[in-house]
């Protein structure tokens, strides 16, 4: 598994890729409830970020197959 530094460099790229990519997509990162915490001050471990990241990669998959003509 990779170590916290990474995954957050990945999911900086990953985002910066969608904003810059994709603006139509990139509006409702916001509303994804993996960024929403349920508690006043949540713990930010690998296992959260590494969940959060291939949350992103899957919601690029999708738009990509569901949106983008071939």
């Amino acid at each position: 598994m990779k170590n916290l530094q990474e995954l957050l460099k990945e999911i900086t790229e990953l985002t910066y890729k969608i904003e810059k990519d994709y603006p139509e997509l990139y509006q409702f990162l916001g509303e994804d409830p993996l960024t929403i915490p349920s508690k006043e001050h949540p713990e930010i471990n690998k296992k959260g970020m590494q969940d959060y990241l291939e949350s992103l990669k899957q919601l690029l998959t999708h738009h990509i197959e569901s949106h983008i003509k071939k």
